[in-house]
């Protein structure tokens, strides 16, 4: 069989589009289509039912992509270890704007110091996973679990919520404070609000700004009260410039994973960097799993 072909067809499989496997193989739509249909004529066997959107593999193809994807996944490694170099490509790495500042770059400062080529996107996480997805990034940050066929997430660590406001600041009443928070929705406010205390946030926010580190700036001035994960300012409270406004005994937390495409998780460069960001995962947690979790580990 032609391995272009079959690269095609594992594309489209783990995908789930034509377009999205296009993409990931740096070919056209058309091109794909052509090779998907050669393939098919020689196997006379159908390999993808067409949907409204996008494609779905038949039984048949699920048993081809078992069996012929392991040995392309293994010899694109072997492609990228015959140029010796370490990291042969550009690493394009998605997150969430305050997570990559604070914890997923400086983990790979020595990697880059070693060659590593990045280019760094920010984002929320349905719209860093599409775009993972379709082929516009290779790693992605998330703080949404991903579901989507074609991709694979190792868990990393757990962020916890916490409710603050800067020391001095005085806001008796939670009800009336002004809230500050990086959407209108009120996102965290709004998880942290109804796992707390059991209802929505009393009122909208008296500003919005789409940069927690922004919420963060504003809160220190004593601007209002604000939900922030609890490694953003996890300084800020042991030096006492901020204060916890309530201490529940299972905060709201959140899990960070580290996402890729199925079809290059094992490629050198990819797999050099999941190593490491796991490996640094491991001091993210102590600052920010809560109490009842630390303490059992």
């Amino acid at each position: 069989m032609d391995l272009g072909q079959l690269r095609s067809f594992v594309a489209v499989y783990r995908a789930g589009s034509l377009t999205s496997a296009a993409t990931v193989l740096g070919l056209t739509q058309p091109a794909v289509s052509v090779q998907i249909r050669a393939l098919e004529n020689r196997l006379g066997r159908q390999l993808f039912r067409r949907l409204a959107r996008g494609v779905a593999p038949t039984a048949f193809a699920d048993e081809l992509a078992r069996r012929v994807g392991p040995h392309l996944d293994a010899l694109a490694g072997v492609e990228l270890e015959l140029t010796k170099e370490e990291f042969a490509r550009t690493i394009r790495f998605g997150g969430p704007a305050e997570a990559m500042s604070l914890l997923a770059l400086p983990a790979l400062a020595q990697l880059v110091r070693r060659g590593l080529r990045l280019r760094v996107g920010l984002g929320l996480a349905d719209d860093l996973l599409e775009d993972l997805a379709e082929g516009r990034f290779d790693l992605v940050l998330s703080s949404v679990r991903p579901r989507r066929r074609g991709l694979v997430a190792t868990p990393l660590a757990d962020e916890e919520f916490v409710l603050v406001a800067a020391a001095g600041a005085e806001f008796p009443d939670l009800a009336t404070a002004p809230m500050l928070a990086y959407a209108e929705e009120l996102p965290l406010t709004r998880r942290y609000w109804r796992s707390v205390f059991g209802g929505p946030p009393p009122h909208t926010a008296a500003v919005v700004v789409p940069d927690l580190r922004a919420v963060l700036s504003s809160v220190l001035a004593g601007a209002g009260i604000a939900v922030l994960p609890r490694y953003l300012c996890a300084k800020e409270l042991e030096s006492g410039e901020l204060v916890l406004l309530h201490e529940p005994t299972e905060p709201p937390i959140n899990t960070f994973y580290l996402a890729t495409r199925a079809d290059q998780a094992q490629l050198p460069h990819i797999r050099t960097v999941t190593e490491t960001i796991i490996a640094a995962a491991k001091n993210w947690l102590p600052i920010s799993c809560h109490r009842r979790k630390c303490s059992s580990s």
